[in-house]
């Protein structure tokens, strides 16, 4: 089922001169409507954009600009790191006098 079909050796092509496949010829195809269409009008090409062009002085700017927002960016990142580890130490020192006191309250009784 799986296995290529060739065909024997006495009716396969001697030469590969002779084409595979006949060009064909003599065939028309009917139009799919019969409605008379305008031909689609040439497609417009799309505007040019201007180059950007830096002067040193606006590349200066540019960059002032690049390492502020990079500056203000990281000091919120890090304020907000700082404040879950404060967090995160204030719980743990809450656990631990909660259970020193439980503790306590138990070697009591």
């Amino acid at each position: 089922m799986f296995t290529p079909k060739i065909p024997p050796p006495d009716t396969a092509p001697t030469t590969l001169s002779t084409p595979l496949a006949r060009p064909l010829t003599g065939i028309t195809h009917t139009p799919a409507c019969t409605c008379r269409h305008t031909p689609a009008p040439a497609p417009v090409a799309p505007p040019t954009r201007p180059t950007v062009r830096l002067k040193p002085g606006s590349l200066i700017l540019a960059a002032a600009g690049g390492t502020a927002m990079v500056l203000i960016i990281g000091t919120v990142l890090v304020s907000m790191l700082l404040a879950t580890a404060i967090t995160a130490a204030s719980v743990a020192i809450c656990a631990v006098v909660l259970r020193s006191l439980l503790n306590s309250q138990n070697k009591g009784q």
